[in-house]
């Protein structure tokens, strides 16, 4: 099986900063894409940024010059650097990768989610 583990999140001012880590790690042969979604409350699980492979990277709107995406493929890790943060941008955070196993399976695989809330 493949495991993600997040961690980074918690509670932070409007307009400050969070960065959020994710690590694969199981039977794992190859990672196609690893990126990020969230779920606000109330609300469905939306994408949020994803780094599929070397230096492509992809936003939703909403994000896009506040957030940064990156991956250390040599550690099966994502960040997601967030800036200028929101309330909006209140929610669970979810850590996603695409993965080939050793099995000879691919499928996507979730993390158990990091919360990130944004008041003062």
């Amino acid at each position: 099986q493949v495991q993600l583990v997040e961690s980074g999140g918690g509670l932070v001012n409007p307009g400050g900063s969070l960065t959020l880590s994710c690590v694969a790690s199981g039977n794992i042969f190859v990672i196609y894409a690893m990126g990020w979604y969230r779920q606000p409350p109330g609300k469905q699980r939306e994408f949020v940024a994803a780094a599929p492979s070397g230096d492509t990277t992809a936003y939703a709107d909403s994000v896009k010059g506040r957030f940064t995406v990156s991956r250390d493929s040599a550690k099966n890790t994502v960040y997601l650097q967030m800036n200028g943060l929101k309330p909006e941008d209140t929610a669970v955070y979810y850590c996603n990768a695409n993965v080939l196993t050793t099995r000879g399976e691919r499928g996507n695989y979730w993390g158990q989610g990091t919360q990130v809330t944004v008041s003062s």
